[in-house]
C-alpha cells in the first residue's frame, strides 16, 4: 500500500501553514496585491503533484523531504539571496554574526545560473589561495554548479577545520578552469584591522560586519591615538562582502554628526525605513579616504555610498559589487528560517546601489604584479634617459643642505603600499588633502 496523503488535506494542511509562517504586515500585503482565487489554485495544483508523488513514485517518499525541496525551490526562484534555512543552515548563519565557523572563507552570489564569488575575506584558506571577486565557481569536488543555489554550495564548502575541498575556477582571462585544493580553516571573526600607515595616517581595514564591528574599529582607533596624534585615515573595505545592516550604520554614523544615512524601501510600510546619524561630539575631523572594488558589498556599499553622498571622504578604487537589497530573518518553528529579501536601500542622495553599485570619485584598478614590474623597468629607462642640471658640463655646484628627517614607515607599511597601487593612490590623495587643509588654516591665520 501507498502511503499518500489525502489531496484535500494536503491541501488544507498547506493553506494553514502558510498562513501561520506568513507574518501579518506580508499578510495584508499578500490580500491586497495577489489574487486569492489564482493563489489558491496553484497551492491545489502542488497538493495534486505531491499525491501523484507519493502514489506513484517507484521508492517510498520522505514528504517531509520533499516538501523543505519545494520551499527551497520557492525562495530560489525569487532571487539569489532569498533562501529557506534549515535548522543547521540558521545555526551557522548566526555562528557567522556571533561565533566562528569553519570553511574556507568566501562569500558567494548566483548569476545566471552561474555560482560566483562576491569576495574572499582576508586571511582565509580562500584568500590565501589566490580567488578573487568575480570568479566563478563552475564544480565543488566532481559536481557542478550550473543547477546549485548559493546556500547548497556553502554547505558543500564548510565542514570540519583541516578537511580539504577541491574547487574548480572559472575566471576572465582563463582558457580553462582551474583546480584549487583549500583545507578548511577557522575563518576569523575579528572584523577590523588597524594600524598607522605613515605618520599621523591611520589604514583600518573592516573585512565585513559583524555585531562588534563598530566597537572594534572606535577601539582600534582610540588605541592608536593614545600614541600620536591622527592626522588622517585610509578605510579599507575592498573585498567586504557586508553583514549587519545595523553596525553599517554605526560605521557610518562614526564618521557623520547629521544627515541620512540610508533608506529603505519595501512593498510593506514596515519595510521603509530611514537610519540618520548623530551628532555625538567626538566624530573625527581628519580627511578621510575609502578603498572600494568589485568585492565591495551590500552594508559595506552602505558606509561607503553614505560617506560619499556627504562629501566625508573620497572613494578610490573600482566599481562596487552592487548588491543593494536588504535580507530579514524569518524564524520558524522547529529552528528553521527564512531569509526574505524585503526592501532595497538608497543613499542619502537617493541613489539605488542595486545591480549597479556605487562609482569611485577616483577609479584606479589594482595592477597586477606582472604589470607593477613592466612599469617599474619603463620608468626606471626613462628616468635614465633624462638630463638634468647635473649633468650639463661645468654646472655650478649646489651646497649641501641639512637633510630633512624622512617619515619611518614599518615593515608592514613598507610592504603593504609596494604591492598595492590603489593604497598608494588613496595616500598620496591623502597627504594632498592635509596639505591643502594646511595651507587654508594660514590663509586664515
Amino acid at each position: 500500500m501507498s502511503s499518500s496523503i489525502p489531496v484535500s488535506s494536503v491541501f488544507f494542511c498547506l493553506v494553514v501553514v502558510s498562513l501561520f509562517l506568513m507574518p501579518p504586515g506580508l499578510l495584508a500585503a499578500a490580500d491586497k496585491d495577489q489574487d486569492r482565487e489564482v493563489t489558491y489554485r496553484q497551492l491545489e495544483i502542488f497538493a495534486n503533484v505531491l499525491g501523484m508523488i507519493q502514489d506513484n513514485y517507484v521508492d517510498a517518499v520522505d514528504t517531509k523531504k520533499v516538501v523543505d525541496g519545494a520551499i527551497h525551490g520557492l525562495l530560489y526562484s525569487l532571487d539569489p539571496h532569498s533562501s529557506y534555512l534549515e535548522p543547521d543552515e540558521f545555526t551557522e548563519l548566526q555562528e557567522e554574526t556571533e561565533g566562528a565557523f569553519t570553511g574556507i572563507g568566501i562569500e558567494v552570489s548566483v548569476e545566471n545560473n552561474q555560482l560566483i564569488i562576491i569576495s574572499p575575506i582576508e586571511g582565509t584558506p580562500a584568500d590565501r589561495a589566490g580567488l578573487m571577486a568575480k570568479d566563478v565557481i563552475v564544480a565543488i569536488g566532481k559536481e557542478k554548479t550550473d543547477a546549485m543555489g548559493a546556500d547548497e554550495a556553502i554547505k558543500r564548502l564548510r565542514g570540519p577545520k583541516g578537511s580539504k575541498i577541491t574547487i574548480s575556477i572559472s575566471r576572465s582571462g582563463w582558457e580553462e578552469p582551474k583546480e584549487f585544493t583549500l583545507r578548511r580553516d577557522t575563518i576569523p571573526l575579528h572584523s577590523v584591522k588597524a594600524f598607522f600607515l605613515a605618520p599621523g595616517v591611520i589604514y583600518a581595514r573592516i573585512t565585513n560586519f559583524q555585531e562588534n564591528t563598530t566597537d572594534e574599529l572606535k577601539k582600534a582607533v582610540a588605541d592608536l591615538g593614545h600614541g600620536q596624534k591622527i592626522s588622517g585615515m585610509i578605510l579599507d573595505m575592498r573585498n567586504n562582502p557586508g553583514g549587519l545592516l545595523n553596525q553599517a550604520v554605526s560605521v557610518s554614523d562614526v564618521f557623520l554628526t547629521a544627515g541620512a544615512i540610508v533608506y529603505t524601501r519595501g512593498r510593506t510600510e514596515e519595510q521603509n525605513m530611514q537610519f540618520s546619524a548623530h551628532n555625538s561630539g567626538d566624530e573625527p575631523r581628519y580627511p578621510l579616504v575609502i578603498l572600494v572594488n568589485e568585492g565591495t558589498a551590500s552594508a559595506a556599499e552602505i558606509v561607503a555610498g553614505a560617506l560619499q553622498a556627504h562629501k566625508r571622504g573620497i572613494l578610490v578604487g573600482t566599481r562596487t559589487f552592487g548588491k543593494g537589497s536588504v535580507q530579514t530573518i524569518i524564524q520558524l518553528p522547529e529552528g528553521a528560517a527564512l531569509r526574505l529579501t524585503t526592501a532595497r536601500y538608497f543613499t542619502p542622495d537617493n541613489r539605488s546601489i542595486q545591480a549597479l553599485g556605487i562609482s569611485p570619485d577616483v577609479e584606479v584598478a589594482l595592477a597586477s604584479p606582472e604589470g607593477d614590474h613592466q612599469d617599474a623597468d619603463k620608468e626606471k629607462s626613462e628616468k635614465e634617459k633624462q638630463v638634468r642640471e647635473a649633468d650639463l658640463p661645468q654646472h655650478l655646484p649646489g651646497m649641501a643642505a641639512p637633510p630633512a628627517p624622512s617619515p619611518r614607515l614599518s615593515d608592514e607599511s613598507r610592504k603593504s603600499l609596494e604591492k598595492d597601487n590603489q593604497l598608494q593612490t588613496a595616500l598620496n590623495i591623502l597627504k594632498s588633502l592635509q596639505l591643502y587643509s594646511q595651507s587654508s588654516q594660514l590663509r586664515k591665520d
